[in-house]
């Protein structure tokens, strides 16, 4: 595998894009949980050099999670599970990303991958990485939010499920990509 990929959230977020494609489409979330589960696995979620990070273990286990209720509670086409999925799944995201806050911020665990040991000691490594991270869990709170809206008024679901969660992650993935080397320009300049 190319290792920007090997190394990438990419890897990570696939199972959960995967799931909002499959369980907003004319399928059950059953379906959604289970695509992702075997992606996840596929992907080599749990098996990277290094040990998982905190973005696939949470992915594993919400996923199976998911797969396991829908086969024992028998996932019915629109039943609460469909209707709520994307609001559920990115409240999880939302979740796991703002408590890793606490500990370590999640996107730090890729950035280590490829930032030289000497500036991840540095307390701007961190704050880049803090505020990364605070961004996706806003970004997943708002798509969790954007969910429930289209929850309760459907003739709103083109926008809130898709436009804007569209529109959000993208401007998140370009923030992702471009913050840190700003920090970096920025930290040149001071010293």
């Amino acid at each position: 595998m190319d290792e920007w990929f090997e190394h990438s959230p990419f890897v990570g977020f696939a199972p959960w894009i995967l799931y909002w494609v499959v369980a907003g489409s004319s399928s059950t979330w059953l379906y959604g949980g289970l695509c992702a589960v075997i992606a996840a696995f596929i992907l080599g979620v749990s098996m990277r050099v290094g040990g998982p990070r905190l973005l696939e273990v949470v992915t594993i286990v919400f996923f199976v999670a998911v797969t396991i209720a829908g086969m024992v509670t028998g996932a019915t086409d629109m039943d609460w599970m469909d209707v709520y999925s994307t609001t559920l799944s990115s409240g999880v995201l939302a979740v796991m990303a703002f408590g890793s806050l606490a500990f370590t911020p999640f996107t730090e665990q890729y950035a280590r991958d490829f930032t030289p040991r000497s500036d991840r000691e540095k307390a701007a490594f961190r704050r880049t990485n803090q505020m990364l991270t605070l961004m996706w869990g806003l970004v997943f709170a708002l798509i969790a939010v954007l969910g429930f809206v289209a929850a309760g008024a459907p003739s709103t679901a083109h926008w809130t499920n898709w436009v804007i969660p569209v529109v959000v992650i993208a401007g998140a993935v370009g923030m992702t990509n471009t913050y840190p080397e700003r920090v970096q320009a920025r930290l040149r300049t001071t010293d």
